[in-house]
């Protein structure tokens, strides 16, 4: 009884920690984005800013055009998440009702791109780009968008359909229904938790990202807002921190504000009366 004490409050404390450990970060940009040029210069800073003030954010937008950016970040991964999950519903789908050998060695294939480094492939698609056209355009960033996210996408919704029981599609087959039918009417409602997930994890990857937009996109009215955000560090290295802090503020509530919305969604249970006991 002892040891199973000890081992809970362990287990407690390490996700106290963890979780300190990840809003450390978030909670001292918060007060950074907040706090006057006298606090930001004090050899003694505190989490609590002693004289708030929102000058920081009238100078992030007068310096940036953060609104022109933040527009192209959301056009950017909104096409990308709803691109990928359409991509691959229907890959993942066969991938998981296939035991084949080419479905083994297309998911084996999946989980080993993941090891590419981004620094590995954007020449071959910046030369691709260069040759359809769509270098310095969103659409052209869209496209890397979406072949990055696809992997992780495919692996992710692999695991959600196989988690569906077989049965179900078997009694649509029963009642005459095809594969695609059976794949839109039956599996794919069933799948909602798994494709908001894949669909967030998209998003976020997208809004995120900056090395590919920052080779890619050359017209400033083109950049999107994680480029933007590294114009408030001067030639000299030196950053405009407030300013800059509450840029990175206004660019983490998106993902922040989705993330709250579907939470119930992606955690709850995707197969919850499906199959009657």
């Amino acid at each position: 009884m002892r040891t199973s004490t000890a081992g809970r409050v362990g287990q407690y404390a390490a996700l106290l920690g963890y979780l300190v450990f990840l809003a450390f970060p978030f909670l001292w940009l918060v007060s950074t984005a907040f706090k006057s040029p006298r606090e930001l210069g004090s050899p003694h800073p505190t989490w609590i800013p002693r004289h708030p003030t929102l000058d920081n954010f009238r100078q992030a937008f007068d310096e940036q055009p953060l609104l022109r950016a933040a527009g192209n970040s959301l056009l950017a991964a909104l096409a990308a998440a709803v691109l990928a999950v359409l991509i691959a519903t229907p890959l993942a789908y066969v991938m998981a009702r296939q035991r084949t050998r080419l479905a083994k060695a297309a998911t084996g294939w999946v989980v080993v791109s993941q090891a590419f480094p981004l620094v590995l492939v954007i020449i071959p698609l910046f030369l691709v780009l260069k040759e359809l056209r769509l270098i310095n355009s969103l659409a052209g960033l869209v496209m890397v968008y979406v072949v990055w996210a696809l992997p992780f996408a495919l692996w992710m919704l692999v695991g959600y359909v196989r988690a569906v029981p077989g049965e179900l599609e078997e009694a649509a087959a029963v009642d005459g229904a095809g594969r695609l039918r059976t794949l839109v009417s039956v599996t794919a409602p069933l799948l909602a938790p798994g494709i908001v997930a894949t669909a967030l994890f998209a998003f976020i990857t997208a809004w995120n990202e900056f090395f590919f937009a920052l080779v890619l996109l050359k017209t400033p009215e083109k950049q999107t807002l994680p480029v933007v955000l590294t114009h408030f560090i001067g030639a000299e290295g030196v950053a405009d921190l407030g300013p800059l802090a509450a840029a990175a503020f206004l660019a983490t509530l998106p993902s922040l504000i989705i993330f709250a919305i579907i939470q119930r969604r992606i955690t709850g249970g995707m197969l919850a009366g499906a199959v009657k006991s």
